[in-house]
């Protein structure tokens, strides 16, 4: 899927196969050749659907800004019709998607080929993509490395050229903490940007937003302009842009004032190593013209944490026992992974609607306290993720002890932006010791996606980043 100019990207794709350049069923072909030649290490597929996919090209794609382009879907609240919809959970293993979510419908309008859908832990609560229904997903730069998660499959994806881009989504950084770990460009938009729809849950507003993983920023703009745009009725909706997202990233940021954080809030600071590349990431921005502050986050890290615990919890018992009522049954001992059991009994046992009350208004007073803090700023610089990428089992849900001692410290720098609604990206600035890939993530108040897209089209051009694992 190269093209003349060597670019890999879905813009370069789209507009290729437009002028004739390219043929769309030959790249969806190659695409699908890649998946098979790489998905057995790597074990990024969940479920395939390559003849359909074949067949919709043959059949005639619409006349869209993504047409030919081949994506895949994360398995998770993200339907494609006629497929599995498990979202990596052997309770919902036998569940088949009726129609498109919102999110794939308009992707499927513009022109996109969707062929299949990928690994995820399940229902999303993990850091590391390493679920029991699916397998461990593999980093390939160390294939015993973790990819991130819970957008693991989709970044693996995408960092081996399998396909350009991959749908993603994050409720604690499930698209920076995988973008970060595998070299990749990763924004999480605004609270109420892209659409839920057709799942109504807690955590798809105040929390959980859907996008994509991507090599490019601008193709991470023209995805943006593919989805975003709430549908009538949808409880949150974010301020529309002043202009296309594309338009945006391709102006001047002019000279911004850059708080730079090395700690998530009062949290303790980050591994050395991802400090170096932080630091070299805010020498880059000081050289193109910024002005980086050395700051502290203006929130306690108990507040960001505890509360979107909170909401987590509230929205795991809402799903699985709304998944009971409509199999007619209780739960079974192996319907579930012994962590994910674990936050199900704790929060069915102990939470209230109070509770939830409280870690709402924890996520305003949270957000305030940020928001005033971007009144000084226009973004907020600081790590991705406080560790480099651990090994496969650090965070492994049959044994849940693992994830308690080490799962905050992954979301420590992500998951606030979460609580709050605000925009944040993940740029791959550096690699550790070891040469595996460390982001640099940058937050934005709240509507100012054209601002991150627009700096990070500056630093990709200023130090462009490489487009594929190596040796893909």
């Amino acid at each position: 899927m190269r093209t003349d100019d060597g670019s890999t990207d879905a813009t370069a794709l789209a507009a290729a196969i437009r002028a004739g350049e390219l043929d769309a069923r030959e790249v969806v072909q190659e695409s699908i050749a890649r998946i098979e030649r790489h998905d057995p290490d790597l074990n990024v597929i969940a479920h395939p659907r390559f003849e359909q996919a074949l067949a919709e090209v043959d059949a005639g794609l619409p006349e869209g800004p993504l047409r030919g382009v081949p994506v895949l879907v994360k398995d998770l609240y993200a339907d494609v019709a006629g497929l599995p919809s498990t979202k990596g959970s052997r309770l919902f293993a036998d569940g088949v998607a009726t129609e498109d979510s919102e999110l794939v419908r308009r992707y499927r309008a513009a022109g996109a080929v969707v062929l299949g859908t990928t690994n995820v832990p399940e229902l999303g609560l993990n850091a590391s993509t390493e679920g029991q229904l699916f397998g461990p997903c593999r980093n390939p730069r160390d294939t015993d490395r973790s990819p991130g998660g819970s957008s693991g499959g989709s970044a693996v994806a995408v960092a081996t050229g399998m396909v350009p881009v991959a749908t993603a989504s994050d409720g604690g950084g499930s698209i920076r903490i995988p973008a970060a770990m595998n070299g990749l460009f990763g924004l999480k938009p605004s609270r109420g940007r892209v659409s839920p729809a057709p799942y109504p849950s807690l955590l798809a507003g105040p929390v959980s937003v859907h996008h994509a993983l991507t090599t490019t920023v601008r193709d991470s703009a023209l995805l943006l302009d593919v989805a975003h745009g709430s549908l009538p009725g949808d409880a949150f909706g974010a301020p529309a842009p002043e202009a296309p997202y594309v338009e945006l990233a391709a102006r001047p940021p002019g000279r911004l004032r850059v708080g730079l954080a090395t700690a998530p809030g009062d949290g303790e600071p980050a591994n050395a190593e991802v400090v170096a590349v932080l630091r070299r990431a805010a020498d880059l921005l000081t050289d193109l013209g910024h002005e980086v502050v050395e700051t502290t986050l203006d929130y306690r890290l108990e507040d960001a944490q505890g509360g979107g615990a909170v909401l987590m919890g509230s929205g795991l018992v809402a799903a699985v026992d709304a998944r009971l009522a409509a199999l007619g049954r209780e739960l079974r001992d192996d319907d579930l992974e012994p962590f994910t059991r674990l936050l199900l009994d704790h929060y069915r046992a102990t939470l209230t609607g109070a509770d939830v009350t409280r870690a709402l208004e924890t996520a305003q007073r949270v957000g305030w306290r940020l928001g005033r803090q971007l009144s000084s700023y226009d973004v907020l610089l600081t790590p991705t993720v406080a560790e480099p990428v651990p090994l496969l089992g650090t965070l492994d849900t049959m044994r849940p002890e693992t994830v308690w001692e080490h799962g905050g410290r992954f979301a420590a720098f992500t998951s606030v932006f979460n609580l709050t609604g605000q925009p944040a990206m993940s740029l791959p600035l550096g690699s550790d010791e070891r040469g595996l890939p460390v982001g640099v993530q940058v937050a934005a108040d709240l509507g100012g996606e054209g601002l991150l897209l627009s700096l990070a089209a500056q630093v990709e051009q200023a130090a462009p980043w490489a487009l594929r694992a190596p040796g893909y």
